[in-house]
């Protein structure tokens, strides 16, 4: 019982700060927050990712990528451009790097584009003994609180919480699902309610709509994370910029 509340604490934690945090916020900047707040949310952001902790600044840039050359050959992480899910995420984790040290050509177009960085927390959660120190805290859970050899085959996913989660959306939603609008690309709509990414899975209409904080369009999708902004905005944690609109990244050249 501990292990699997564990598990889903990690899976829904690490989901939240990716969808609100690095998406919303850092990608997107869907709504604004003091500075103070900004730093509370990096450090959240590195706790419950982990040994998977993504720099919103590679982020952004990764994702402002996507958005502009959603499903062509220069997209970071279109599943049309790999042969499986897996060469998929080994892609993204080349373009990553790159991005990291400011040698992707792709990039540069948005680099100088408004994101929240920490030098040193980004620094420090990339390091490989960061991440490695936290995978032995993941261990040494398991060796304390396991009940059953199979509990250990959850192990990997806690190793790389964000990047699966990353997987789901990016693969799933780009080949599987329905779509509301021609964007000339091939983002789906997987779920009806999203419970498993958050509201992450309403690719399509993110794609139409990048700046609408709620990513669920028609009355009946559901967008689990959509609530959770609107709360912290009514207490003033958060200011929403905009209710709809168009993003602001370059469009393909």
């Amino acid at each position: 019982m501990i292990i699997w509340a564990a598990f889903f604490a990690h899976w829904y934690l690490s989901l939240f700060a990716q969808s609100f945090f690095q998406h919303r916020y850092a990608a997107h900047r869907m709504f604004s927050m003091h500075p103070l707040w900004e730093r509370f949310f990096f450090v959240f952001t590195f706790l419950v990712q982990g040994s998977s902790f993504m720099s919103p600044r590679g982020y952004a840039l990764l994702h402002r990528m996507h958005h502009a050359y959603s499903d062509t050959d220069k997209d970071p992480h279109s599943p049309h451009n790999s042969t499986n899910a897996f060469g998929m995420m080994w892609k993204t984790r080349t373009v990553y790097q790159e991005v990291l040290k400011d040698e992707h050509p792709n990039a540069r177009r948005f680099a100088s584009g408004d994101y929240p960085e920490w030098v040193a927390l980004e620094e420090f959660g990339n390091k490989w003994y960061t991440r490695v120190g936290w995978g032995a805290l993941y261990v040494g859970f398991y060796v304390a609180f396991a009940t059953a050899w199979w509990q250990y085959l959850l192990l990997p996913v806690h190793f790389a919480m964000g990047a699966v989660h990353g997987a789901i959306v990016n693969w799933g939603g780009h080949k599987y699902g329905y779509q509301n609008f021609d964007n000339h690309d091939k983002s789906r709509n997987s779920l009806f309610f999203d419970f498993l990414t958050g509201g992450e899975l309403f690719q399509n209409n993110h794609h139409k709509l990048p700046m609408r904080v709620n990513f669920g369009v028609k009355w009946w999708e559901l967008d689990p994370t959509y609530p959770v902004i609107w709360t912290l905005d009514k207490l003033r944690i958060v200011r929403i910029k905009r209710k709809e609109g168009h993003s602001t990244v370059p469009v393909a050249a």
